[in-house]
């Protein structure tokens, strides 16, 4: 791995990361990281969302000895924050998702990794697997149009020793990304989606005189419910889907055999004015109760976020950009800043609202923003 730079000195919060990386990314990386879908509304309103939500704390309560331990999927964590999977991290810092997992690791979080990585699956978990006090070690899977490959992609997976599945299916198609467009944005000579080589490219169909590129080309690979039974046949691996925002979705999930969701519009990335993850999380955690685990994604900067995410029902947060900004400002030591940076945010938010633990965090700790009265 490369050297570790040192943090710049103020550098103090999540915010400060961003504004370091935006000034040492070249234009095209950083439209492709930061950048949403159109307008970009859906990416402003996952931030707004959790401020929207204000904190009621309660005082004079014994706190002492409170920790920030959550169960998943069988394995006990540190704290309920994660890396979410993102493509291509060597355009952010040359060790790429190997730096992001150092960091994961150093920090007791759990680690995604995108099967779009730019680096090899295998090296990702030689280099952490072993490690005392890791957090969780999931594969992010795209359902390919091969099913075969799929497949394969899996038993490397599983071999490798990654702990779950997490499955997006909020993306059958690419988001209109206009400022990937604007920028000129083209993956860099040098890297690539090493995990994906060997996929052969899907044999499009000859459209005929009046159909659609969309609905009778690109949409016929698109993976369904039918593919989700297919896997969870497939593999002893528990089954995460990433990407929901309704509660039929929730049941539907449920339904089909799955151990968990992340409640996701994809970071803002593909279908803007969806609405925010702060706004879906409440039905859907209600439509599955205990059943699932939930989680969510989406404009998570604070540790009073992470705590909100809680109380709405959620039992952990994954960030993606967050570990983008970390690795461009100091690889492996950004990245395990940003980590350390929102559990000592959500411990000191836990604190100041009375709450000792986070089974004793619940809806009754929120309000919902109300406009100012207007004299």
């Amino acid at each position: 791995m490369a050297d570790l730079p040192a943090l710049p000195p103020d550098v103090v919060a999540l915010c400060d990361h961003e504004r370091v990386a935006a000034s040492r990314l070249p234009e095209a990386a950083w439209a492709y990281f930061q950048g949403g879908a159109a307008d970009e509304q859906t990416q402003a309103d996952n931030r707004a969302a959790w401020h929207a939500w204000r904190l009621k704390p309660r005082v004079l309560r014994d706190l002492t000895g409170g920790p920030t331990r959550v169960s998943l999927f069988g394995r006990t964590c540190a704290h309920p924050i994660l890396l979410a999977p993102v493509a291509f991290q060597r355009m952010a810092h040359p060790d790429g998702e190997l730096a992001s997992a150092v960091a994961a690791s150093a920090q007791g979080a759990g680690l995604v990794l995108s099967s779009q990585a730019s680096v090899p699956l295998e090296m990702v978990a030689q280099a952490i697997g072993g490690d005392a006090g890791r957090g969780p070690l999931w594969f992010q899977l795209y359902i390919q149009h091969d099913r075969d490959f799929t497949l394969d992609l899996v038993r490397r997976a599983e071999r490798a020793g990654y702990e779950a599945l997490v499955v997006t299916v909020d993306a059958p198609a690419t988001g209109a990304r206009d400022r990937e467009r604007r920028a000129g944005f083209a993956v860099p000579p040098g890297i690539d989606a090493v995990n994906l080589r060997g996929l052969t490219p899907w044999p499009a169909p000859a459209l005929q005189a009046g159909q659609s590129a969309m609905f009778d080309g690109l949409l016929h690979q698109a993976p369904t419910w039918r593919d989700i039974a297919w896997l969870r046949d497939a593999t002893p691996l528990p089954i995460v889907l990433k990407g929901i925002l309704h509660e039929d979705d929730a049941r539907l999930a449920r339904d089909h055999g799955v151990q968990g969701l992340i409640v996701s519009n994809h970071g803002g990335r593909t279908l803007d004015t969806a609405v925010p993850t702060a706004a879906a999380l409440p039905a859907i955690a209600a439509a599955v109760g205990d059943d699932l685990t939930v989680m969510v994604d989406g404009g998570i900067r604070r540790g009073t976020d992470v705590l909100k995410v809680v109380a709405l029902g959620a039992r952990a947060v994954l960030v993606g950009r967050p570990q983008v900004h970390g690795l461009a400002t100091a690889g492996a030591l950004g990245v395990a800043h940003v980590l350390r940076l929102l559990r000592d945010e959500l411990e000191i938010a836990m604190a100041l609202s009375g709450v000792r633990t986070l089974d004793n965090i619940d809806p009754d700790l929120l309000q919902p923003d109300r406009p100012s009265l207007t004299r």
